[in-house]
């Protein structure tokens, strides 16, 4: 192995356009009762249509944001050429991020940075469940370093979106 750093790009995920909207509905209505609940585990029923519905298969055309983050990937993995850089989605789309930090930690990285697609504070994905992930990921691989760098800079972020204007303007 090249390196001992990988760095896991998590996007939001959305479900493929021609996945069937009973199959999404039932999986969001089952993940909102177990959340009010207060349960990290999902029941056999809520897993098996995560699955599902993960597994989908996808096109340009019925999946744009996947195939989007993958170009933000592609470049990200230019300019961190001597890390391990894969990508992983919160929902609606394979690979989790669970799935990809046990390939990780199988593949022998003994550093794994999280890094999430979402700038603002107030979701639940980049707020709650990752950081949840990466406590539990840290219990279950002690003698691997996890870091989850987030929240955002907004300084950084207000620089990223003010140097797109600008460039977009001199065009």
């Amino acid at each position: 192995m090249e390196t001992q750093e990988a760095v896991i790009l998590i996007g939001h995920g959305a479900a493929a356009s021609d996945t069937p909207r009973p199959l999404v509905e039932e999986l969001k209505k089952l993940e909102m009762r177990r959340r009010a609940q207060k349960i990290l585990q999902m029941s056999p029923r809520e897993a098996e249509l995560d699955k599902q519905v993960r597994q989908w298969p996808r096109t340009h055309k019925t999946d744009p944001y996947k195939y989007g983050l993958e170009k933000i990937l592609e470049t990200l993995q230019k300019k961190l050429s001597d890390k391990h850089v894969v990508l992983a989605f919160n929902e609606f789309c394979a690979p989790s991020v669970e799935e990809i930090i046990a390939q990780l930690v199988n593949q022998g990285f003994k550093q794994i940075t999280l890094i999430s697609t979402m700038f603002t504070r107030g979701g639940i994905h980049a707020e709650v469940e990752i950081p949840e992930i990466v406590v539990l990921a840290r219990k279950q691989h002690p003698n691997i370093r996890f870091e989850y760098i987030w929240p955002f800079d907004l300084s950084l972020v207000a620089d990223f979106l003010t140097q797109h204007i600008q460039k977009i303007r001199v065009s």
